[in-house]
């Protein structure tokens, strides 16, 4: 309050420095009321008197907060005397920086009066340095960001317009001599030339007419087609029919791989991208395709093995080793009394966990023999490769013959078929590739036996995992993943009075996870298992319509007899098993398959579906040999939704909707297991 008075009063006795000190014990007082400044201006009117006695009371209680002032302080340990001279020099900085800045003000104006147009170009030339810097940045920031939108918009359009371009080019039909006979023509696939996609390598059968003779004789060759074109790329002219073709030996002496050629007498080895010839053998009554074989000569190229009968068509059944280099025979032919009948099973090679080599075989039986059994016998005493010397103990100890015959079916009931129990087996065609055979050797069985029997035996002991009863089956077992269980499952089908039914078993357990009915095609043809996206596999078969009812399947019984004359249409149809009651009618025709196989396109995450069909010709002439090639995807994508017959449990369920499931099927792709 005493500085606010002082203030207020001009007192002579008073510093100018004391105006700017600040006192929180008389900021209360400077602030009450108007009527202060009333008393405090009073001296000017002329009442001196009074004025000097207020003075002289103010002085007295200025001394008095000063010694409080002081013992506050050295409570506080920082003296008056301290805080006022730093006030004084606050209060003179701040008057001299006052002054100085309003001198430069006047100086300035002047300055710049004088000086303006230098000035004005300095910012001027600033402005531009800036304009240009911020120019810069700008083009180093938007000239990435438009050529990653140029990228994104080529991808976006361009390479779905290529990608469509490729599957229309894989959908290709092309007629290739003529069927002759029931057996299925030889097909494999391989990549020939060379540009990532699996082409086409299939038996083909032609008449000509001779001029000397009225009878017609016929040529026999291998021809090689593109799967993307479906141009011939190479022919090789056999003297005999080819049975099977089968490609993947890696030969030393060639950059590229082998495919083998196998006839009734004659194996030739020929390069897959040319079709030109390495070796031919000549053996006697062919009856298997080549088994792949460790490397017995030490020359770094696998061996091979087939199966022969004499002539006679007596029961011994002999096992040649072949050289994969030259083609040379490997010591001699191994023979073996069969006393069984039926089909024949195998030969297959098989690594059980021991790493001991053995080969199955059999009429109408399964039998195994060591490897090492097979080398001894046809060398004699010469010593034996080191992938030989392995055996097995455990198989070893189930050898109750004494003759170094390991019995794993033998009974009254035939055995039909025996498939190694892996994903994706034989769907390029018994390919000779060492990798793709790996798995297939090490790995447990699907038997069937007696036509209606299917069970699983395992490896590593030789006995049943489970077996199943169910009517006749007439196609080999296809294996996909049809539960989410991470085990195999088997899709069957078989044929009865008119009425075709298809069956996927628990490769678990053996029960029955999927079935329906059919209208019979009147065709033998084994079922394909593909992978997909989700992880589960997605089945292809041939039928006709799909029988609903009862009434309707009376109805199917007696057609083929009433309307013989109409033509049968043969449909494919897709089965997922996100959706088991739903089915996707891929192609339907009047064709008869005879054949099929299929190949992944990995980059397109896409597989094509060859079929080999006999299609009727005028004049009396034989059935044309038609080869096909479709798109999966292109394929599913305009499919026709087919709904099955639900059972009693499902009557009631949610049925998915036409757009889920067109949503689905058009988001799946295909990929290799």
């Amino acid at each position: 309050m005493a500085a606010a008075l002082s203030r207020a009063l001009k007192l002579p006795g008073k510093k100018g420095s004391e105006l700017g000190d600040y006192d929180p014990l008389t900021q209360a007082d400077s602030d009450e009321s108007e009527e202060d400044d009333l008393v405090l201006n009073y001296p000017r009117n002329g009442h001196a008197g009074k004025s000097e006695r207020l003075n002289e009371a103010l002085d007295n209680e200025e001394e008095d907060e000063e010694e409080e002032d002081e013992w506050t302080e050295r409570i506080s340990g920082k003296s008056r005397r301290d805080r006022g001279e730093l006030k004084n020099g606050q209060f003179r900085n701040h008057r001299d920086s006052g002054m100085e800045k309003n001198g430069e003000e006047r100086g300035g104006a002047r300055t710049s009066e004088g000086s303006g147009l230098g000035v004005h170009g300095t910012e001027g030339e600033k402005e531009k340095r800036m304009r240009m810097k911020n120019l810069v940045r700008s083009a180093f920031f938007l000239v990435p960001l438009v050529c990653a939108a140029m990228i994104v918009l080529l991808c976006v359009f361009l390479v779905p317009c290529q990608r469509g371009e490729l599957e229309k080019k894989l959908q290709w039909e092309k007629a290739l001599g003529e069927k002759v006979g029931l057996t299925p023509p030889a097909l494999a696939l391989w990549d020939v030339d060379g540009d990532s996609v699996e082409d086409v390598l299939l038996a083909v059968t032609e008449s000509t007419n001779e001029t000397h003779t009225t009878q017609k004789s016929r040529n026999y060759s291998a021809v090689a087609v593109s799967a993307v074109s479906g141009q011939v790329l190479w022919r090789k002219v056999m003297p005999e029919s080819v049975m099977y073709i089968q490609c993947g030996l890696w030969n030393s002496t060639q950059p590229s791989n082998v495919c083998l050629l196998i006839g009734k007498s004659i194996l030739t080895a020929v390069i897959s991208t040319s079709g030109k010839r390495l070796w031919t053998v000549t053996l006697k009554n062919i009856v298997s395709q080549a088994v792949l074989l460790p490397d017995i000569e030490g020359d770094s190229v696998p061996d091979l093995l087939v199966a022969t009968l004499p002539a006679d068509e007596s029961m011994d059944l002999s096992l040649t080793m072949i050289s994969g280099q030259t083609g040379a025979l490997l010591g001699h032919p191994v023979p073996f009394n069969l006393t069984g009948q039926g089909k024949l099973i195998g030969p297959l090679l098989h690594e059980t966990q021991q790493g001991a080599f053995y080969i199955l075989f059999g009429l109408g039986n399964i039998q195994a023999i060591s490897l090492q059994d097979i080398y001894f016998r046809a060398f004699g005493d010469m010593a034996i490769p080191q992938p030989l010397r392995k055996k097995d103990t455990v198989w070893e100890g189930l050898n109750k013959t004494g003759f170094s015959i390991i019995r794993i079916h033998r009974g009254s009931e035939s055995v039909e078929f025996l498939l190694p129990l892996v994903a994706d087996w034989r769907i390029d065609r018994n390919s000779l590739d060492t990798a793709s055979n790996l798995n297939s050797t090490r790995s447990d069985w699907v038997l069937v036996y007696g036509a209606s029997t299917l069970s699983v035996v395992r490896q590593r002991d030789l006995r049943k995992e489970w077996a199943f009863s169910l009517a006749p089956i007439h196609s080999q077992p296809a294996l996909g993943y049809f539960n989410n269980d991470g085990i195999l499952d088997i899709f069957v089908q078989h044929s009865a009075n008119g009425t075709m039914q298809a069956k996927i078993i628990n490769g678990a357990s053996g029960s029955v996870l999927w079935a329906a009915d059919f209208v019979c095609p009147r065709l033998v043809l084994e079922t394909s298992a593909i992978s997909t996206s989700t992880g589960q596999s997605a089945f292809l078969f041939w039928a006709s319509d799909p029988i609903r009812t009862q009434r309707n399947a009376t109805r199917t019984t007696t057609a083929p007899g009433v309307s013989a004359a109409r033509p049968l249409i043969r449909k494919l149809f897709l089965l997922h098993p996100a959706y088991p009651t739903v089915l996707l009618e891929l192609s339907n025709t009047t064709d008869t398959a005879v054949t099929s196989a299929v190949s992944y396109q990995e980059h397109l995450k896409d597989a094509t579906y060859i079929t080999v069909s006999s299609r009727p010709t005028p004049d009396s002439e034989p059935s044309a040999q038609i080869v096909k090639s479709t798109s999966l995807r292109a394929a599913v994508s305009r499919g026709q939704i087919v709904r099955l017959m639900e059972n009693g449990k499902t009557e009631n369920a949610v049925k998915p909707g036409a757009f889920e499931l067109n949503t689905f099927f058009k988001r799946l792709y295909f990929k290799r297991q």
